[in-house]
């Protein structure tokens, strides 16, 4: 499975195999831009974890497009994760 669960506007969301042991949670990638997210299914909800050169409008299209793909993220990382 490619680590990039969505991909949409020249964003790279990705979940990595090897963080299971964290909380939920996605990184996006966008030119030089990055970002992490976690992620709370059960109140649908994100919250930035950490980022780097985000600019306001960066981070409101990440923000839109994790909550346009939230069930999809939750469930990559589920089966990724076997939670």
């Amino acid at each position: 499975m490619s680590p990039t669960v969505v991909f949409q506007n020249g964003w790279h969301f990705i979940i990595y195999p090897n963080e299971g042991r964290e909380p939920m949670h996605v990184h996006g990638e966008k030119g030089d831009s990055e970002c992490k997210y976690w992620i709370r299914p059960d109140i649908f909800e994100i919250e930035e974890s950490w980022s780097y050169r985000m600019t306001p409008a960066l981070r409101r299209e990440a923000r839109q497009i994790i909550f346009e793909n939230f069930e999809e993220i939750v469930e990559a990382w589920q089966k990724l994760h076997k939670r």
